[in-house]
């Protein structure tokens, strides 16, 4: 890792401002931020410190847990959440964007190094021994709003992305490398489809040869949360337990819950949360309602498509219904997931909201920590993964992962 990029690590992990460590370093808030951009390097009583800072905050974790995994491509640790949940404990992550990485310790803490780039060549020395790898990988490449983006562009997708759709690659030297004794990958539906199929049979020949029994699943996050969601999960073992998701007992769509679960009640039964909710009833703030000019926008354009035939156009959804896919680009305009409002124009839904359509906050009386502006927490949980889900998969998983990590650890040839 770069001087200046491991620099900032530290101080992003200490939780200190450029201010306050100029305080305690007798600096100027200059030299810390040449310190910053690799002009000046920083002296190593300074690195002493933060990491001092790093070691008070975030207590060595002595706890027990049955197995230790690895966050690749973390998002905001929906993947974590999930295994930890089973008794897993991580011991490494990646996670490229620094603001999902600001939402990750907040929530999580330090504990371990969070590396940037998977792709960096220093990264697989860093990689410990672990029992299974966990990996959202980027969906972009092959979500189907994603392809029809590219293709208007004429940009490549899917493998020919070379900045995400080579990702998956990544993983597979991981696996080759460390053969950890379970994985779980997941993505967009559209993976399976994509390029005719011929994506999907790649991924399939590539953990084959590695030597992994696998299986997959689509499965819609409706049955557990107020949303539309479907995602491909991938689950491979490095001895064959038997495992197969025909034998996963996930509930029915048909019988999930609805929005009310998830809205702000805006009676005053719950807290008032300044950033979203005002008064002792904790009403919605206005400036999630759409102004006049968006809302006649969105009703033009919705007018528009619908003549084309194409269908395209906002989504409006009341207390007892199910929203749709909630994307990274819902800062934009909200236009998937309108909430409806008596004598209003819709609005968009919180970020807290946000929270709890994509599962974070089951534990109510822990909410989850959102550090970040509005635009960047809509990005974190439009990427996101549905927490729920994927503790039910985790802890189908679990059984099958104890009794992978009793086999013998096999090398795959070399050759394939």
């Amino acid at each position: 890792m770069k001087q200046e990029a491991y620099f900032l690590f530290l101080l992003e992990r200490s939780g200190i401002s450029r201010k306050q460590l100029a305080e305690l370093s007798e600096r100027s808030t200059r030299t810390i931020a040449r310190w910053e951009t690799g002009e000046l390097k920083p002296p190593k009583l300074v690195v002493k410190l933060l990491n001092k800072l790093i070691s008070e905050k975030y207590p060595k974790d002595t706890s027990k847990h049955d197995f230790t995994f690895i966050d690749l491509f973390a998002g905001i640790g929906g993947f974590r959440k999930g295994f930890e949940s089973i008794g897993g404990k991580c011991v490494f992550t990646s996670e490229w964007d620094k603001y999902a990485r600001q939402t990750y310790i907040a929530n999580f803490g330090g504990g371990h190094e969070i590396i940037g780039d998977i792709e960096n060549d220093s990264f697989q020395s860093k990689i410990p021994k672990h029992d299974v790898l966990l990996a959202g990988f980027p969906c972009q490449p092959f979500s189907l709003a994603g392809v029809v983006k590219k293709n208007s562009l004429g940009r490549p997708h899917g493998f020919d992305d070379p900045t995400q759709g080579t990702l998956f690659f990544s993983i597979k030297k991981i696996l080759q490398e460390k053969r950890p004794a379970a994985f779980l990958l997941e993505n967009v539906k559209n993976l399976k489809s994509h390029d005719k199929g011929n994506t999907f049979r790649v991924i399939s020949e590539t953990l084959d040869k590695l030597e992994y029994s696998w299986d997959f699943i689509v499965l819609d996050a409706k049955a557990l949360v107020p949303q539309h969601r479907e995602r491909i999960f991938m689950a491979g073992f490095r001895k064959d337990t038997g495992f197969s998701f025909e034998d996963f007992m996930y509930p029915s769509p048909k019988n999930g819950p609805k929005l009310a679960s998830i809205l702000h009640t805006e009676d005053g039964s719950e807290e008032p949360e300044a950033e979203y909710t005002t008064g002792v009833k904790a009403r919605v703030n206005k400036k999630y309602t759409l102004s006049p000019g968006l809302w006649n926008y969105l009703k033009n354009y919705a007018k528009v498509q619908k003549a084309k035939g194409n269908g395209f156009g906002y989504g409006l959804f009341g207390s007892d219904d199910v929203s749709r896919t909630l994307s990274a680009r819902y800062y934009k305009d909200g236009s998937e997931a309108l909430i409806k409002q008596a004598r209003k124009r819709p609005r968009r839904l919180t970020p807290r909201e946000c929270a709890r359509l994509m599962g974070y906050d089951e534990d109510a009386s822990r909410p989850m920590i959102i550090p970040v502006s509005d635009k960047q927490a809509y990005r974190q949980f439009g990427n996101g993964v549905v927490v729920p889900v994927v503790k039910a998969v985790a802890k189908f998983m679990k059984p099958h992962i104890l009794k992978s990590m009793k086999g013998k650890v096999s090398r795959p040839n070399k050759g394939k």
